[in-house]
């Protein structure tokens, strides 16, 4: 297994589901800060460029594979699969995003 590939698991599913900002949570850009945050009640997440312009994709309308592709066409790069898909785990687990049919961790 390569140091980017992953047991199957959540971030599996979550990638061939449809992603969707979670409750509680709202994706914004502050200038503030230069980036997109992830605000919610009790604070803020403030993102990297990727993790923003993934979070901006996961609007309940597009699957992992079609961000990625909208992903590696926005950016004319190949190969983004794993990479997104294992933000999309990590998003999950911290509940940033949910997916029809997973139930939280």
């Amino acid at each position: 297994m390569s140091a980017t590939a992953q047991a199957p698991g959540a971030g599996d599913d979550a990638y061939a589901g449809v992603p969707r900002i979670g409750r509680g949570f709202r994706l914004q850009w502050e200038e503030a800060q230069g980036a997109w945050v992830l605000l919610y009640p009790e604070g803020m997440v403030k993102l990297n460029g990727s993790a923003g312009e993934i979070l901006k994709r996961c609007d309940g309308v597009r699957s992992g594979p079609q961000i990625v592709a909208d992903l590696e066409q926005a950016f004319g790069v190949a190969g983004l699969a794993a990479d997104v898909r294992g933000f999309l785990a990590i998003a999950l687990r911290n509940r940033w995003i949910e997916v029809q049919g997973i139930p939280p961790e």
